[in-house]
Order: structure tokens, then sequence, then C-alpha cells
């Protein structure tokens, strides 16, 4: 009896300690780990301490909070940021965080355990002792100290500097180029001439096309006689300016047959009878029958054809143009500017260079 009541109690007891423990200690597995990249360090050198935290996922997770000091005499240089990992298809995390630490005096520290809580419930890792060594001392020679020293010279040395000499060199040609475009760009002058050469035409040839086209119009079969006469007698006076420098355009009709006749041995009665008739049917409305106005034209071409020259039907010579190709002018203005946007870039970009090696050396 004494026996079935002390196992009574003893499983009452259990079952009263299993309810007042946190649950989540239970339900999860939190193991906190510390570690140390070395054990053992110079007065002056730094250490690095990891501190690892592996729990549930949802788990909530309160990590030491040190100011500058983790123990007397041993100093806390950095703390790193907290580093959060998942695993196991993210029901499991791990979170990392990092000290860099350092001590001046040399001793044995003794590092107590972290302690991080998790749902509140308090974990510790492990301890660590840090060892501290002072620096060697020349105890010989106790009164020889080392001051500050000067500043040194660097020593001038031409490896250092070709590299800038050549960019320089660069820079200076590609300034000569971009002075030789913009001159060229600026100037009005144009760039390509094209020369043609067209055939001149005679005077007898000038004639004959437009008497030509005053027998295709056809003016006195449309009852035109003025116009007619007029544009026939206007093709004559014209190639006689052409033919003998005679300005015939500003003289009377009478002066022009004068003029003929102190001239070449030509037959010229045809040609003042239809001067005569012209004259007629400008001033007095005078209407000459059909058959007369063709032997008018006909006389008119008989004239060209008799005083043209044999110099004017064998020599040709060509008359001479020079013309500016525009379009080609506007084309290479367009490569000149294009050209001056590339050597500026590549100025700047060597500029750029030349400082930043110039920087390098002296700063």
């Amino acid at each position: 009896m004494k026996t079935f009541m002390k196992n009574c109690f003893y499983a009452i007891a259990l079952l009263f300690l299993c309810s007042i423990l946190p649950l989540s200690g239970w339900g999860q597995n939190v193991t906190v780990d510390v570690k140390i990249d070395s054990l053992q360090r110079l007065v002056g050198e730094q250490a690095k301490i990891t501190l690892e935290v592996s729990c549930g996922a949802k788990q909530k997770v309160l990590l030491p909070n040190f100011a500058d000091t983790l123990v007397a005499g041993v100093e806390i240089l950095d703390v790193t940021n907290v580093d959060t990992q998942y695993l196991n298809n993210k029901e499991r995390m791990l979170i990392t965080q990092k000290y860099t630490i350092t001590s001046f005096d040399s001793a044995s520290y003794y590092i107590p355990p972290f302690e991080v809580l998790v749902d509140s419930v308090p974990y510790h890792s492990k301890s660590l002792v840090l060892m501290v060594y002072p620096m060697d001392v020349d105890e010989s020679n106790p009164d020889v100290f080392f001051g500050p020293q000067d500043i040194m010279q660097i020593p001038f040395s031409w490896e250092d500097w070709k590299p800038i000499i050549g960019k320089v060199l660069l820079l200076v040609c590609l300034i000569g180029v971009f002075i030789y475009l913009i001159a060229r760009y600026s100037n009005d002058t144009p760039i390509i001439y094209i020369k043609k050469t067209t055939p001149k035409i005679l005077p007898h040839e000038i004639a004959m096309n437009k008497i030509a086209r005053i027998k295709e119009e056809k003016n006195w079969q449309k009852g035109k006689l003025k116009e007619y006469y007029t544009e026939l007698t206007d093709v004559i006076r014209d190639y006689i300016y052409n033919r003998y420098g005679f300005n015939a355009m500003e003289k009377t009709s009478a002066e022009i047959i004068e003029y003929l006749q102190q001239g070449d041995n030509v037959s010229i009665e045809e040609l003042k009878q239809l001067f005569i008739t012209a004259d007629l049917v400008k001033f007095a409305k005078f209407a000459p029958l059909l058959n007369e106005n063709d032997m008018n034209l006909v006389t008119a071409i008989d004239f060209v054809n008799q005083t043209k020259t044999e110099e004017d039907m064998t020599e040709k010579q060509p008359q001479e143009e020079v013309s500016i190709d525009e379009k080609g002018s506007r084309l290479q203005k367009r490569i000149f500017g294009l050209g001056i946007a590339v050597v500026v870039v590549f100025i700047i970009l060597v500029l750029s260079f030349i400082i930043e090696h110039v920087c390098d050396l002296f700063f």
C-alpha cells in the first residue's frame, strides 16, 4: 500500500513538472554554438567570434546585445548584421552573427557562455578562453626608442610615367584632328566641284529650231497673222544679231536691209519682201494669201541656210561650266560633324585616363 501511494506521488509530481515546463523547449530542438577563430592572440591583434543559433523557423530569437566590451579587457570592434538561413524546407532556421574583438592587455580572458532567448526561454553556449600574449621587447636596450619616421620620397620611375606620356601624345593628336575637323566643318567653301561640258548651240541652229516651232504652231492658218509674222521676223532679227553682231532687234526693217546689203553677196530680195509684208500685217492689217505665208516661212529658212558659214557647221566649241555638288557637300559636312563628335568622346576618355593615372601616382 505504501509502495502504491509512493508511485502515485511520483506520477503526480511528474505531471506537475511537465505542466510548468515550457512546451517549446520540448517541441523544438534548439542549439546554441559559439566559435572563435583563434584562442591565442598578440596584444592588439583581432579575433573573430561566431555565434550560431539553430531553431524552428517560427520561433522568436533574441540574440545577446553587447556594448563595446565583451568582458573586462576585451573590446568589441565590430558586430555584423544577423544572417538567417532557412533549412529543411523552411522548417528550421540557422541564425549567425559575428563579433570582432581585440585586447590591449596581455592576460588570460574567460569569456562566459552567450545567452540567447528563444521564445523567451534562455539557452546558453559553451564558454571560451582567450589568451593574449605581449609583444617581444628588446630588454637589453630599454632606452632605445624608434620615433616616427620622415616621409619617404618615392623615386622617379619611367615605368610609372610611360602610360601617361603615351596618353598625352594621343591626346595631342586627337586635339589636332579635332581642330582640323572644326576648320573643315566651319569652312563655307564648297567641297566638291563637278566640271560639265555642254556643246555650244550655233546661231543658225537656234534659228532653225525656232522656225520649226513656228511651222508646227501654224498660226497663219488660225487667223493669227500678226503673231505669226512678229515671231518670224523676231527669229530673223535674233539670228542676224548672233550671226553678225548687228543689233537688229532695235532696228527698223529698212535699217536691217541696208545693213545686209553692205555685207555678203547674199540675195536679200526675198527677205526684203518678207519684212515689207510683215510691216503691212502688223501696222496696216494687211492679209496676205495663204501661199504667201508659206513662201515667207521658206524665205526665212533659205536666208539662214545661205548665211551660215562653214566654220559654224564644222566647229562646235564645248562650253565649260562649273557647278557645285550640293548633295555631296552636305553629306561630307555631316561626316565631318560625326567625326567631331567621335573625336570629342575619345578626347574625354583619354583625358579621364590621364587624370586617373596622375591621381594614382600622387594621391
